[in-house]
């Protein structure tokens, strides 16, 4: 198995694109890469996407991007995980190249879910869930998120109000961020008065939809050798759990992130007391609660002591969602998992300004799908 390095990167402000489409909003991140680099094609393109078929009635998204970015004879593949999509097709790209059968692939994530409807995106959102036992009895994904919030408060003793600095947090960093779509601060006071969802979610605990693409190209790490520094993938990793979470052994456990943070924390041969920055999936503050103690940065009911800005921030002990996260970059879902990659690349480059982590060397992001059925770990480390 070959080392594997990101040798570029692109990205889109996310946004409500009317005026572009899924193809466009796809296309612009590879581009971006192309420009960058030279090249005009490249030997596989990996395409994550959730809800392509339902929200914008295209599927085969691997040849239809392809073929908008001009690169007709490359292998082009469609990837879906539900949420955690992005990081499926990042994962697929980075097995071609480490195992020599490429040379350079990219991967990109996108969503377009302006083109319909929010009911209809609900909808489409719910079919990652189990579709007998949940979906159909009419759960939706943040009521499910809710009873687990709930649960999670009557067992351990916790308030609503100890949740609000992870939404603090990452609207304070999302204000520096130009493809933040909810790039504006809030305080405890608007956290707490904001209108419920279900409770007891309320609006700023719950990560925005909006259009957005992201994308990495991936290229065996020697080729870089002579660069001043190489951004390598040190570890890449996935696990899952049962879909419904009324069949889980412990509802407030999410195996599958501890499955997935363990066997990277092996692959990269550290634990997380070395991670100098963490993209955590803030998709719910719950589940961000739970993502932190599944991966070893809190003990077991204890996640929301972490949150406090001398604890999250750039410059706390384990910086989360350094550009904004899901909860202020936004969760165009299918590209979730690649914002979280390419914003720890910049971090890696010392290109993310106001939000720098100071020397960062160790960034590791973490992409959920669905209530925690589908997770995928990737720790980066730059060398110079």
């Amino acid at each position: 198995m070959r080392e594997v390095a990101i040798l570029e990167i692109g990205q889109t402000p996310v946004s409500e694109h009317w005026d572009k489409s899924l193809l466009e909003i796809a296309g612009e991140p590879i581009l971006q890469i192309f420009e960058k680099t030279g090249l005009k094609t490249v030997d596989s393109i990996f395409v994550g996407n959730m809800m392509s078929g339902t929200a914008n009635h295209q599927i085969n998204l691997g040849a239809y991007v392809a073929d908008w970015v001009g690169a007709l004879n490359a292998e082009a593949v469609h990837v879906e995980a539900a949420c955690s999509s992005g990081s499926a097709a990042f994962r697929a790209a980075f097995l071609a190249v480490s195992a020599g059968d490429v040379d350079t692939a990219i991967a990109v994530g996108v969503e377009k879910m302006t083109d319909s409807p929010s009911d209809e995106i609900t909808a489409a959102l719910a079919t990652a869930a189990d579709a007998d036992y949940e979906r159909d009895m009419g759960v939706s994904f943040v009521a499910l998120n809710a009873l687990l919030m709930r649960r999670y408060m009557e067992i351990y003793g916790w308030e609503k109000e100890h949740f609000a600095g992870f939404s603090i947090n990452a609207h304070a960093n999302g204000v520096h961020n130009p493809n933040a779509r909810f790039n504006f601060p809030i305080t405890r006071e608007a956290y707490l008065k904001s209108a419920l969802v279900a409770d007891p979610i309320n609006v700023l605990d719950a990560a925005g939809m909006g259009d957005g693409a992201a994308a990495v190209l991936l290229v065996p790490a020697e080729k870089l050798k002579n660069l001043p520094s190489r951004i390598k993938v040190i570890a890449s990793s996935a696990a899952t759990d049962t879909i419904a979470v009324q069949n889980r052994r412990d509802p407030l456990w999410l195996s599958a992130a501890e499955k997935s943070a363990k066997k990277a924390y092996q692959q990269a041969r550290l634990g997380p007391e070395a991670i100098d920055l963490f993209e955590v999936h803030d998709a719910f503050t719950i589940i961000e609660t739970l993502s932190l103690e599944a991966c070893g940065f809190a003990d077991r009911g204890k996640g929301p002591l972490l949150a406090n800005e001398q604890e999250i921030s750039p410059l706390g002990r384990i910086p989360l969602a350094t550009m904004g996260g899901l909860k202020s970059r936004g969760h165009p879902v299918g590209a979730t998992g690649m914002y979280q990659i390419v914003e720890a690349a910049l971090q890696l480059k010392g290109l993310c300004g106001k939000n720098q982590v100071p020397g960062a060397r160790i960034a590791m992001t973490q992409n959920i799908g669905g209530s925690g059925s589908n997770v995928y770990t990737h720790i980066l480390s730059v060398e110079s």
